[in-house]
């Protein structure tokens, strides 16, 4: 009798540790991928089991042939993807991800092998019709400047002809004050005689055509 509660008793426990070790333990995250890959950097994204409970990150990251790595943490997030920056051109990397849970890390992914471009081969590869955000940008930003000051330069004009035609109606307006007071001003320069201010001529006798007399005194 004994003996059976005693092996009931370690059946119970053991079911339980069994399923304690599964409620804790991580699986190791999968389809682990470099994407956007250049010269100086590279984004590592990752999918985990649905049902894990993933409160974070860890990434290892080593060059080929060489015991220095880089460790990179991150905790109460749940995105799938990190960046990798500072990369040497044309070097060979390895890359691991494991999940963080409150009650540790998962073992770690199958391990992905990268090498980053040359400058040379980035620029060469690149065809004349791709284009980055940062041109478009950059192409947005300066179509914008160029209506910018397409504008400014309508606006002077419209401004400059407004002027002018202000100055031109003035200028009409004020032409029949000044026909008056110039033909007020001729008016007051000619002769009484004349009164359009023509030249006064002198009075000549009525008989232009009488002879002169002679008389003759006899001595």
């Amino acid at each position: 009798m004994e003996k059976t509660v005693l092996s009931a008793t370690l059946l119970v426990l053991g079911c339980l540790g069994v399923s304690w070790v599964h409620a804790d333990s991580l699986s190791a995250p999968l389809n682990v991928t470099i994407k956007a890959l250049k010269v100086n950097s590279a984004v590592v994204t990752w999918d985990i089991f649905e049902g894990d409970p993933v409160i974070g990150f860890a990434i290892t990251q080593q060059k080929k042939d060489v015991r220095m790595l880089r460790f990179i943490q991150e905790v109460n997030t749940t995105t799938r993807s990190c960046a990798l920056w500072d990369l040497e051109e044309d070097t060979e990397y390895i890359v691991h991800v494991q999940s963080i849970s409150l009650s540790g890390t998962s073992p770690p992914s199958e391990p992905v092998l990268f090498r980053t471009p040359k400058e040379a081969e980035k620029l060469a590869s690149k065809s004349p019709d791709e284009v980055t955000m940062e041109e478009v940008d950059q192409r947005a930003q300066l179509r914008a400047g160029e209506l910018i000051i397409i504008v400014v330069v309508l606006i002077m004009w419209a401004g400059v002809i407004a002027l002018f035609c202000r100055q031109y109606d003035i200028i009409k307006d004020n032409e029949p004050n000044n026909n008056k007071d110039k033909a007020k001003n001729s008016s007051e320069c000619s002769t009484p005689e004349h009164p359009t201010g023509g030249l006064l001529r002198s009075k000549l006798p009525k008989n232009q055509n009488r002879k002169p007399s002679v008389n003759i005194i006899e001595v």
